[in-house]
């Protein structure tokens, strides 16, 4: 089981990262940017891409997010956002082959 975390910490800790949020009705929210988090934990996204039951619906751009709709969220690694945004897989793989030997 997950350790509990302290969420405002946390959320303050995610600004201006690479975020995923999924909401209480099946939507995800990827490849957004944690702009902002108000006192009541609402979110302010850009760069977002809608996911309605895992397939693609589209690029919205900014987005404010009620917090009351937010099942989870999470961080998204930089190196997994920007190989997405390339449209390369695996970038890194040759990097880590070139470290090693």
């Amino acid at each position: 089981m997950a350790t509990p975390v302290n969420p405002k910490p946390f959320l303050n800790e995610l600004t201006g990262k690479p975020v995923m949020v999924k909401l209480k009705w099946g939507m995800e929210y990827k490849g957004g940017f944690l702009v902002s988090v108000d006192t009541y934990m609402n979110l302010l996204l850009t760069s977002t891409e809608e996911y309605v039951d895992g397939e693609f619906a589209g690029n919205l751009g900014d987005v404010l997010i009620r917090c009351n709709n937010v099942l989870y969220l999470r961080g998204v690694e930089e190196d997994e956002a920007n190989a997405k945004a390339d449209g390369a897989e695996g970038a890194n793989g040759m990097d880590e082959e070139e470290d090693e030997g």
